[in-house]
């Protein structure tokens, strides 16, 4: 990949800015395992207050996160409820059921999201014969949903179910932030019902790496010995624990600008020769559109995107497209021009090979 290739590919393909690079460089540190490191132990500080939460864990990945909460919340042969499109159940490896014993039920529902009543409906009978409901998860926003912001009164009914049935409840933040700056909703509001969420360091903020945990003092206390054990304990952390307290000061309200390309960029689409989307679901960073008008599918199409310049990914006849700080507005426009001229070749073939 070329410095002026247009990356679209996902928000993780963020590199940090200068400033970043120079407040980690200048990063005090120490040994995190023991406490030590000032850089590590603001990010967490900034982190539960954000939250509303009594305390946070720095951990190397999203994923991590995710895990070890599940680990904590539910033992082997209990059940989480979440989409059936759910990070936790699509890409983690299986690690659900390779930690931690347990299941999925993954409900169906529009752009990522179930409702309150399929929740509801999905919470298994106390018997013998049954595994046993124990979590319900909420992915916000919704990857595979387009980046579709949960509503803040289903997030709350659905809390209200889980405390009514004495389950865990666990949101993956990965994109929370990008949902905060698109509804105007305080994180710690969404954050409210929850026994436990993380906040991904390195998508839409712009870090080269790890995510945030947060919950209450005990559940912090029992996810570090997790972390112990997994081999997520780190040493002198502040150095990217540091990138992590400027992107919270620095690129939290910035996120409007990506969620305005992403609206620049499905308006650009929605007239192009081949190409269908509903541009009403862009929410925040992430825009599905689909090819199969054009006649070509996604490995054509993106690889010859990538040819030009342009970083795209998808499956079948589906593409994903992802904002983020490293495309600006300018980037968008290249991006529309370089689609525009390919569909149009593309149309003008005699028959598209793929």
């Amino acid at each position: 990949m070329s410095d002026s290739a247009i990356n679209l590919y996902s928000d993780t393909q963020t590199r940090p800015s200068p400033a970043m690079r120079q407040a980690m460089a200048e990063a005090p540190v120490g040994d995190e395992q023991r406490g030590e490191d000032p850089s590590v132990n603001r990010l967490c500080e900034m982190t539960a207050d954000l939250l509303g939460k009594e305390a946070a864990v720095f951990m190397p990945s999203g994923t991590m996160c995710n895990q070890i909460a599940i680990h904590i919340h539910c033992r082997p042969g209990e059940e989480i409820i979440a989409h059936k499109t759910a990070h936790i159940l699509n890409f983690e490896g299986g690690g659900t059921a390779a930690f931690s014993g347990a299941q999925v039920q993954g409900l169906d529902g529009a752009h990522g999201q179930y409702s309150l009543e399929d929740a509801r409906a999905a919470i298994r009978p106390k018997d013998r014969y049954s595994p046993q409901t124990r979590m319900i998860a909420v992915e916000q926003t919704s990857n595979l949903g387009g980046g579709s912001i949960w509503p803040l009164e289903r997030i709350q009914g659905l809390g209200d179910l889980a405390a009514r049935h004495d389950l865990a409840y666990h949101m993956d933040g990965a994109r929370l932030l990008n949902a905060v700056v698109a509804s105007g909703v305080p994180a710690k509001v969404y954050a409210a019902p929850f026994d436990s969420l993380w906040l991904d360091l390195s998508k839409g903020l712009g870090c080269p790496v790890g995510a945030v945990l947060a919950g209450s003092a005990a559940f912090i206390d029992e996810a570090w010995r997790l972390k112990q054990r997994t081999g997520g304990a780190m040493r002198q952390a502040g150095i990217i624990a540091a990138a992590g307290v400027f992107a919270l000061e620095h690129n939290v309200q910035r996120l409007a600008e990506d969620h305005a390309n992403a609206r620049r960029f499905a308006e650009g689409l929605r007239n192009l020769p081949g190409i269908t989307l509903d541009v009403d679901a862009v929410e925040t960073n992430i825009v599905f559109f689909d090819i199969a008008g054009t006649g070509l599918d996604a490995d054509a199409f993106c690889s010859r995107l990538q040819q030009r310049g342009v970083i795209l990914g998808g499956d079948g006849t589906s593409i994903r497209a992802v904002t983020h700080l490293d495309v600006d507005a300018a980037g968008i426009d290249r991006a529309l021009d370089i689609i525009r001229t390919l569909v149009t070749e593309a149309a003008a073939e005699p028959a598209a090979t793929g």
